[in-house]
């Protein structure tokens, strides 16, 4: 993970993740306000553009309070019951105008990034998602942000804020949270080994073997399978937001090895976050 390895020299960020938030939070504002209709439904979704919009104001709460040391409980870390808590909050949470919301995400984002700045680097926060250090939380923030930015953007017919650089911040989240979101029932029989490679970017490894999986930013020396990425494509399947099907049939995914037949089965192995 060179791409993401240095640090901020404000704090204990990787470079370039505050700038990251702080910017597609402001990017998200800006879709609200150029008079967005908060009415209207977020494709492939149940919600609507401002029950998502409201969501995004209330996670961002929630990280800027763990990042600055509160304690808050939501779900048990598994999909399902952050689902559940989600509805829960937004069905307490009345707020549905574009400029209030808009303001509450811009806000929230720039407090979570100053909290986490003033964090030690080797210090652990209790997320959602379970215990992460502050760079990781912040890769949080910004991999759900990007995923809801998405939906909004489709849904009012603007386009999404999500490139390349982005994506590789969004790496130290994923790999600290695909163990914790892996798929019992479909890794229990497979013992297998895969590099992840983003095109012109960043590459992790994982490993299945005995129902466990295991992953982290060094690859293994020789993988059963190798899949080669477009970095967009990648965080959208990552985020439930893209087959893999049409991606194969664009050449936006590619993939060798020993057991390249491998590669369809990796994208069920996970739920997303």
């Amino acid at each position: 993970m060179e791409s993401v390895a240095g640090q901020d020299v404000r704090g204990t960020l990787p470079e370039g993740l505050g700038a990251a938030v702080r910017d597609t939070a402001g990017e998200i504002a800006a879709l609200l306000r150029q008079g967005a209709g908060m009415e209207l439904g977020i494709p492939g979704s149940q919600w609507t553009v401002g029950q998502a919009a409201a969501h995004l104001a209330q996670a961002g709460e929630l990280m800027a309070d763990i990042a600055a040391g509160r304690a808050r409980s939501w779900g048990d870390g598994t999909p399902q019951s952050l689902a559940a808590a989600n509805e829960r909050a937004l069905a307490a949470f009345g707020e549905r105008g574009a400029e209030p919301l808009a303001a509450m995400i811009v806000a929230q984002a720039d407090a979570c990034v100053k909290a986490l700045e003033e964090r030690a680097a080797d210090e652990t926060l209790v997320s959602p998602l379970g215990p992460m250090g502050p760079g990781v939380l912040g890769s949080y923030l910004l991999t759900h942000m990007l995923g809801h930015g998405y939906d909004l953007a489709r849904a009012l017919g603007r386009a999404h804020m999500i490139d390349r650089a982005r994506v590789e911040l969004t790496l130290p989240f994923l790999i600290t949270a695909m163990p914790r979101v892996s798929e019992p029932a479909r890794t229990a029989r497979l013992s297998a080994s895969y590099t992840i490679r983003l095109w012109d970017g960043g590459r992790f490894g994982v490993r299945v073997a005995g129902g466990a999986v295991a992953v982290g930013p060094r690859p293994p020396e020789r993988p059963d399978c190798t899949i080669l990425i477009e970095p967009v494509t990648f965080l959208l399947m990552a985020l439930g937001r893209r087959g893999q099907w049409s991606a194969l049939a664009q050449g936006r995914i590619l993939a060798w090895g020993r057991r390249p037949w491998l590669a369809p089965r990796f994208p069920a192995l996970f739920t997303a976050p």
